[in-house]
């Protein structure tokens, strides 16, 4: 082993759309985890490995933080907090359009709790949004909370992001690097696949359906000539849903998954023939099965 490796956990909590996944990626320096303006997109735990010099960043993207009622939601929230468990240092990011300051104080406590030894940093995000006096207050609400630290970034547009990681690259502890040096996440092609086809249909069908679906790559075929046939099942809870990924004349979907197969495509470096097909099963997200091919419990 190098003497000179860092290597540690970085685990980001927060709340619903607080931008964890922007900033995982800006972190990274390439996308790994989905993106969307709709809440809840991120359902399960996702690493992204960032390499600085001699230092490997592990970076623990989680779902959101939110007041949870259905199977899938509860699973999703405990999915966030059992990624405290290995966590070097903690990140609680906070959405500074958010007026929930409570719920942030909340979850800063929590983390804290779970993790005491590990560092802990607020970091807020959108600074671009508002006016510094404002900001300023939203800091001073926070002065007496167990933090090492406080960043202000916005994730976007990757001001402050830099900063943030020199510090992160401080903290974590000296070690040899869990993971090659080309590789970025921890996700298997066929669940990234399923999460690009996730992110367009989040992007491009109505606000309450995308919370009703899910995406499975069924199957994944290579050919000598270099391509890729991967078959994809979009499962949704209602036989009315179905009508509405499809769209009139089938639009929506060929809209869908061109976009999908387009991104596809530049990720894997190779033509790819992309095939999806719609399923219903009612009541999906309350079913363990479901669950399991989410990557949750």
């Amino acid at each position: 082993m190098n003497n000179k490796q860092k290597c540690g956990f970085v685990t980001i909590l927060g709340a619903t759309n607080a931008g964890k996944s922007t900033l995982v990626n800006q972190l990274v320096g390439q996308k790994v985890s989905i993106v969307t303006h709709k809440v809840q997109t991120t359902r399960q735990r996702v690493l992204g490995i960032a390499i600085h010099e001699e230092t490997q960043l592990v970076l623990v993207d989680t779902p959101g933080i939110f007041t949870a009622k259905r199977s899938l939601e509860k699973a999703m929230v405990d999915c966030a907090w059992r990624a405290t468990s290995e966590a070097d240092v903690q990140i609680a990011l906070f959405d500074v359009n958010d007026k929930r300051i409570d719920a942030a104080k909340s979850l800063i406590s929590k983390a804290h709790s779970l993790q005491p030894q590990a560092p802990l940093l607020l970091v807020l995000n959108k600074i671009d949004t508002i006016p510094k006096a404002k900001l300023l207050e939203i800091i001073d609400q926070f002065k007496d909370e167990p933090l090492q630290e406080i960043f202000m970034v916005s994730a976007l547009k990757g001001d402050g992001v830099e900063h943030l990681r020199d510090k992160l690259i401080e903290y974590v502890p000296t070690g040899a690097w869990l993971f090659p040096e080309n590789e970025v996440s921890d996700l298997p092609m066929r669940v990234l696949a399923a999460e690009i086809t996730r992110e367009k249909l989040f992007i491009k069908l109505h606000e309450e359906l995308p919370y009703e679906l899910m995406v499975e790559t069924e199957a994944w075929e290579e050919f000598d000539n270099g391509s890729v046939k991967i078959t994809q099942i979009i499962y949704v809870n209602r036989a009315g849903h179905k009508g509405i990924v499809l769209g009139n004349g089938g639009k929506m979907i060929k809209s869908i998954s061109s976009a999908a197969r387009h991104e596809l495509a530049e990720l894997l470096g190779r033509p790819v023939h992309l095939f999806l097909h719609v399923k219903v099963v009612k009541d999906w997200m309350e079913k363990a099965s479901y669950l399991r091919l989410l990557g949750l419990s």
